[in-house]
């Protein structure tokens, strides 16, 4: 029904004379043509010095809804990390990955669309619980186990990148939440999306010459954490640009991407993107590449939260 759906929406696009739209909700097929693509637009080498290569892990697991870009995200990443020859990328859908004796092996770790299920929205859990000997108790304790061991790696220096629905990977933890800045809330339909850069100047932003860009995405809600604005925004959409938010959105503007510091770790959130044509602009890729550096600590630059009230762990 919802590849149907998505068919259905597409022809009417394409219809109603609305090409570039349709073009960008159409599914692109993973192949070694549109890697070399992304090969050959992404940076030669990174934009900050960096004093060895660092080891990242990419986390593709997911439980709940499938992005079809799940798999062109771990490319990128990938693409990413060798042609600059600044990363070595680790590629896994393994829960094990976050036991403490092997996530300090890397120096950070990569959330791509790690959708979980609802009600409990516990990647985790519901990986653990799909094994019939573990009892409902045994899967929350381990559950907790692996977030725990997330927590304190990121807090305890480990960089964490996480991207469009990483987010929701434990969606419904106060801990995670603060961890990644918010926790996401719902989203309206895709739609083109006018991306403002909070800060022009700053160094994680400066790929796209101070003017943003545009594309066709999913415009992101958040709540929990995120009403301390308790990170530094660096991109962001006008409330009054966006079609079919819920309810009443006094704020004039909802920002999509940041970076925090958590303990003595780098976390870095960034909403684009639901489609992987949105990889095919090269400024959207150096700010990929700038976040990798940021999250490993490559990058020194203005922190600064907005909010105030929530504490620092």
């Amino acid at each position: 029904m919802k590849k149907l759906q998505i068919l259905l929406a597409v022809g009417a696009l394409w219809l109603s004379g609305n090409r570039t739209q349709a073009q960008a909700l159409e599914k692109v097929e993973l192949s070694e043509a549109w890697k070399e693509k992304i090969e050959k637009l992404a940076p030669e080498k990174t934009t900050f010095p960096s004093k060895k290569k660092h080891k990242i892990l990419v986390f593709s697991l997911f439980t709940g809804f499938n992005h079809w870009v799940v798999p062109h995200t771990s490319a990128m990443i990938d693409i990413l990390g060798t042609k600059s020859g600044a990363f070595e990328v680790v590629q896994s859908d393994d829960i094990r990955m976050f036991e403490k004796n092997t996530l300090k092996k890397f120096d950070a770790v990569v959330l791509n669309n790690n959708c979980s299920i609802n009600p409990r929205r516990d990647l985790f859990y519901d990986k653990l619980i799909e094994n019939k000997t573990m009892t409902e108790a045994e899967a929350t304790a381990k559950s907790n186990e692996l977030q725990q061991n997330l927590l304190n790696y990121v807090r305890k220096g480990g960089g964490l990148l996480t991207l469009h629905g990483g987010v929701t990977m434990l969606n419904k933890s106060e801990d995670f939440s603060e961890m990644v800045g918010g926790s996401f809330d719902y989203h309206p339909t895709q739609q083109p999306l006018n991306v403002k850069l909070a800060d022009p100047t700053h160094p994680l932003v400066k790929a796209f010459d101070g003017e943003g860009f545009s594309h066709i995405d999913e415009a992101y809600m958040f709540n929990m954490a995120y009403k301390n604005l308790n990170f530094h925004p660096l991109m962001y959409l006008k409330t009054s640009e966006i079609k079919g938010l819920k309810g009443e959105n006094p704020e004039d503007k909802k920002y999509i991407a940041w970076i925090k510091r958590y303990g003595k770790g780098r976390v870095m959130y960034a909403s684009p993107s639901h489609n992987a044509q949105s990889f095919e602009n090269p400024k959207l890729l150096r700010f990929f590449l700038d976040g990798m550096q940021y999250v490993v600590g490559d990058v020194a630059c203005d922190e600064t939260p907005l909010g105030t009230a929530a504490q620092m762990p």
